[in-house]
């Protein structure tokens, strides 16, 4: 076991002022990203369950394709905080506009590849005809806001890891109204159906990518820090992200199963399973905000040697991460009966919702600490372990998801539903062990950027 330095009392001082600065916009704009998705599931819910079912389908598959790049955002906050705390602002932006090259690269590829494989991708999920319809429309246009979405992701790590949580929060909740604005218009003013949708997100995301693309090129420019890609660093890039790869494949695919099994149980469902998991979206990224302030102030002080401090600041924010488990998990529950017709006015999809929503409700506390937890390996580097951790996860979870599809082909669907996620919580909780286990030591505490 590696050995951390030796405690110096006077650097274990938490700043909880700096952490909930940068915790806070960091919520602002997680949550404006669940907010936007919540209108766009209300938006089309309301043109009737199927669309609503469809939504459900393409959007997993985009969110899975995206969710592959994320360490595009969280790599590079740590690369950034720890050359930041190592006194370097010119290495830190230079690792930022190679996450950029990066997004670039691999966003033109995942759209190429989506929307070649839109059809069998919606195919493999065994939704009804209808739905997969609607399902594989969206998915073709949505395909080409992967590029910018990627970018958003590797341009919001770069500025998270300057300690700046506020231009990301600005830019997410300009673009999320514009959204929200555009779809109204194109769904049920132009009449596009699921298409307007797809067009209204691709149109918002792209001049979001733009917006935080101008921020960090300016501060290129005042660092005199290279524009042009340099293949070598872009490359290392890629490979020092493989770990965070394997880690997001194992998590998307736990949730592609959960999907895969609501699929069976018939299109209401599987729309009042989306309206669970939209809910469930909005939270984690609320709960990730804290798991943001960590990532970006473990980084920083790791890169500058405060090994204690880190330390510190890992105890407080999982302390401050099951308190605001609890109290989202309360509020979820009090509101469980109200948030299903919000999307949804068909009394079979508001009936198999409420149930389901009382098991989210009851996962927060869990998802509260792995999320920090979580944020605090990241800041830390510690991808490898992160990947294994997660793959073990999803081990343990496939078959629980295997036995609730079969209790699904036979059972009643809403008593199904409630298994299936208290055996996604089940899977959190699986998290939270191991990641507990590996903050118990020192082995995450290397120091030096």
């Amino acid at each position: 076991m590696a050995t951390a330095p030796p405690a110096n009392p006077g650097d274990a001082r938490v700043d909880r002022r700096e952490i909930i600065g940068l915790a806070v916009p960091a919520f602002l704009a997680l949550v404006a990203e669940p907010i936007f998705l919540a209108a766009d599931s209300a938006i089309v819910g309301h043109l009737g369950t199927i669309p609503l079912a469809g939504l459900g389908v393409a959007g997993s598959v985009l969110m899975a394709a995206a969710g592959i790049f994320v360490f595009l955002a969280y790599a590079t906050t740590s690369v950034v905080a720890r050359a930041m705390g190592a006194g370097s602002p010119t290495t830190a932006i230079t690792a930022g506009l190679d996450g950029l090259w990066l997004a670039l690269g691999l966003g033109a590829i995942a759209a190429a590849v989506v929307t070649a494989a839109a059809d069998p991708l919606t195919a493999a999920f065994g939704a009804s005809a209808a739905a997969q319809e609607q399902a594989t429309t969206y998915l073709r246009i949505g395909a080409l806001g992967l590029p910018p979405m990627l970018v958003l992701l590797a341009v919001t790590g770069a500025l998270r890891g300057l300690l700046d949580t506020r231009t990301p929060m600005l830019v997410a909740v300009a673009g999320f109204a514009v959204n929200i604005a555009l779809n109204l218009a194109f769904v049920h003013g132009f009449h596009w159906g699921i298409a307007g949708s797809a067009w209204g997100t691709v149109i918002a995301q792209t001049g979001m990518a733009l917006a935080l693309t101008a921020v960090l090129l300016r501060k290129a420019r005042a660092t005199h820090a290279p524009l042009r890609p340099h293949p070598g660093r872009v490359l290392a890039a890629a490979r020092n992200g493989i770990p965070l790869v394997v880690r997001t494949l194992a998590l998307r695919g736990a949730i592609l199963l959960t999907v895969w099994a609501a699929a069976v149980l018939g299109d209401a469902p599987l729309a009042a399973h989306q309206i669970a998991a939209t809910v469930w979206s909005f939270l984690a990224f609320a709960l990730d905000a804290l798991a943001i302030a960590a990532q970006a102030v473990v980084g920083r002080d790791l890169g500058a040697g405060r090994v204690d401090t880190a330390r510190a600041v890992m105890r407080t924010l999982l302390r401050w991460g099951l308190l605001f488990g609890l109290a989202v998990g309360t509020l979820t529950a009090a509101a469980a009966g109200l948030v299903p017709r919000l999307f949804s006015s068909d009394p079979a999809v508001i009936g198999y919702a409420v149930p389901a929503l009382l098991v989210v409700a009851a996962g927060q506390v869990v998802a509260g600490y792995v999320f920090v937890a979580d944020g605090v390996l990241m800041g830390a580097g510690d991808f490898r372990y992160l990947a294994w951790a997660m793959v073990v996860a999803l081990a343990a979870y496939a078959p629980v998801v295997l036995f609730v599809r079969a209790l699904g082909v036979w059972g009643g669907p809403g008593r199904v539903l409630v298994w299936l996620w208290g055996g996604y919580t089940a899977f959190m909780l699986a998290r939270a062990v191991s990641l507990g286990w590996r903050l118990r030591g020192d082995r995450w505490l290397i120091p030096g950027s």
